[in-house]
């Protein structure tokens, strides 16, 4: 696994090697960061942005974010091996001041007061395939409304997954790439 674009392009970050972690493909994350970065209606400006990475898992995404530019990037993971290899990442990059690393279940980010403080221009989901309550978490982020106006939700999910969204939600793009389906959407 690697860093493919930015200040790190081409740094080899450690990955996990167990059945309990599914790490997000690079070209899976090349073709969310190409779509972001170059569509012209999801386009995002990485430079000074905020964003938060739910199940993060070894911060792949996330730190791809940093070396585009990210000014903070707030990394919730609970996988113990997850989060260890997380910290491994960050202090390879030598990127300590621009996360805020929790070790907790992404499901309750709308609990932590830090979070329900700040406005993001990018919020990142990629939950177990298996994951059930995806509506839930995007109805939390409606409600504490801490996507800024012009910022986007990626939700990264197994194409078969048929999930139910709340109308908070609105969906400007889906795209498959091999077994994975990718959502961009905003908040209502």
């Amino acid at each position: 696994m690697r860093i493919i674009g930015g200040h790190f392009k081409g740094v080899k970050i450690f990955e996990a090697f167990d059945k309990n972690t599914r790490p997000l493909k690079d070209l899976v994350k090349e073709s969310i960061l190409n779509i972001l970065q170059h569509s012209k209606n999801e386009k995002l400006n990485f430079d000074n942005s905020t964003v938060l990475d739910l199940f993060s898992g070894t911060g792949s995404f996330g730190l791809e974010c940093i070396s585009r530019g990210s000014s903070k990037v707030y990394f919730f993971e609970r996988y113990r091996q997850s989060l260890e290899i997380l910290k491994k990442n960050v202090k390879k990059l030598k990127c300590e001041k621009k996360v805020k690393i929790y070790n907790e279940d992404a499901h309750n980010f709308f609990q932590n007061k830090e979070i329900i403080n700040k406005k993001f221009d990018l919020i990142f989901l990629d939950p177990p395939f298996e994951e059930k309550n995806i509506e839930i978490i995007l109805q939390n982020i409606a409600k504490i409304k801490i996507l800024n106006k012009n910022g986007m939700i990626v939700l990264h999910r197994h194409k078969k997954t048929k999930d139910e969204f709340s109308k908070e939600f609105k969906i400007k793009r889906s795209v498959n790439y091999g077994i994975s389906q990718i959502i961009f959407g905003k908040i209502n």
